[in-house]
């Protein structure tokens, strides 16, 4: 089955950094969009930043100049740098991935998955 998987939450320090990853794992045939987003308690899930199939990629103002994606060749894994972190950064962050699945039947089917979240938490 296919897998999406996080790692690299934890407690970090009010400036320190984390790097996040995420893999995607199973029957994939191709990646399109992946995508990062978090939750902070009691708020909504918002987007964090973007890659696209082609590379390109997005961060949203919550974290420009701060925040970086980026990918390994294969695409199987996606990362968010995150440095200059603040309490505000403090939630679960959520892996997002478009991708193309391998049925049994021999073709594929485009879904998307969520990883189960990392938490993040910068405190002093």
């Amino acid at each position: 089955q296919v897998q999406v998987v996080e790692s690299g939450g934890g407690l970090v320090q009010p400036g320190g950094s984390l790097r996040l990853s995420c893999v995607a794992s199973g029957p994939i045939s191709a990646i399109y969009g992946q995508y990062w987003y978090r939750q902070a308690p009691g708020g909504q899930r918002e987007l964090v930043a973007s890659i696209d199939q082609d590379g390109r990629t997005t961060v949203q103002q919550l974290g420009r100049g701060r925040i970086t994606i980026s990918r390994t060749t294969d695409k199987s894994t996606v990362y968010l740098q995150m440095n200059s972190l603040q309490p505000e950064d403090t939630a679960v962050y959520y892996c997002h991935v478009d991708l193309m699945k391998i049925l049994f039947s021999g073709g594929g089917r485009r879904l998307e998955f969520w990883g189960q979240g990392t938490q993040v938490t910068v405190s002093s």
